[in-house]
């Protein structure tokens, strides 16, 4: 079975009819890595909150389920839903800059979780975020555990994110486009970092991200999303070999070419855009 396992989900803006995602399934395995990808605005992220439980207010699920590790999260009250999630699963989330708090120490900001959640005892959460520091590669952790997130560079806060998803070895990690605030330079770098982390801890990781470059480097299985639906679910190796869905094949056609600069980029046609479009408001009618 798989570790994660998502039916027919779906979620609109509460008390209207404007749906966010459609009817969405997807899969992820014990040690799998699998990309999200699509527009500003396609529900990656969306789908991301719903497995955590911080969708916003506004934003009501409407159906399916969202299965973890064999217990769906969705039929759970919501005290045993955090623990359960509080337990197997971290997020790495967007932005290194606004991620942590300003006025708390790194230390605490790591060893919380740990100690509150999970029982450890202090003493133990404090050699566990020493250890993890040095695994992502961050020179005299001790100093850095004092310091004050202003103190640390934009790619140091990034790795100290992705020490605390991995401090209590989940079996689940959402990053949630954790490259996009970092120069190109220092995203390089962290990618590199997240795939060594992934595949030296086992961990499932759903990626949520909107550059298919990024795909290519880190996921074994990609999910391609417009307007929350799923237009085409594949692995990555068939998707770059030819997606089969004609918004798929437009939105890896427009992909910027680094090894052509001078190429023209090419904008998803209008009359692709009209075709996916006519999808969701096909399945919006099925739903009515």
């Amino acid at each position: 079975m798989s570790f994660l396992e998502i039916t027919d989900l779906s979620a609109r803006i509460r008390g209207s009819d404007h749906r966010l995602l459609r009817g969405v399934s997807l899969t992820v395995e014990a040690g799998q890595v699998r990309g999200l990808v699509g527009e500003s605005g396609a529900g990656k992220s969306m789908i991301g909150k719903a497995i955590l439980g911080i969708l916003p207010r506004a934003v009501e699920i409407t159906g399916g389920s969202i299965i973890l590790n064999g217990t769906d999260l969705l039929t759970l009250p919501a005290p045993e839903r955090r623990r359960l999630i509080g337990a197997s699963t971290a997020l790495i989330p967007q932005d290194p800059l606004t991620a942590l708090n300003p006025s708390r120490r790194i230390g605490p900001q790591i060893t919380d979780r740990l100690v509150d959640i999970l029982g450890w005892t202090r003493a133990n959460a404090d050699a566990r975020s020493k250890e993890l520091l040095d695994e992502v590669q961050i020179a005299d952790p001790t100093r850095v555990l004092r310091a004050y997130p202003h103190e640390l560079s934009g790619g140091m806060r990034q790795r100290i994110l992705i020490a605390s998803a991995f401090a209590a070895e989940p079996k689940l990690i959402i990053a949630d486009e954790p490259t996009t605030a970092l120069d190109v330079t220092v995203q390089k770098q962290i990618l590199k970092l997240i795939a060594a982390m992934q595949a030296r801890h086992g961990t499932a990781l759903l990626f949520v991200t909107h550059d298919l470059g990024v795909v290519a480097k880190v996921c074994q299985q990609i999910s391609v999303l417009y307007g929350g639906l799923v237009v085409e679910d594949t692995t990555t190796d068939a998707y770059f070999s030819g997606p089969t869905h004609a918004y798929s094949r437009a939105l890896l056609a427009a992909t910027p070419k680094y090894t052509d600069p001078e190429a023209s980029l090419l904008p998803i046609p209008e009359a692709v855009i009209a075709a996916v479009q006519a999808d969701v408001d096909a399945h919006d009618r099925r739903v009515q």
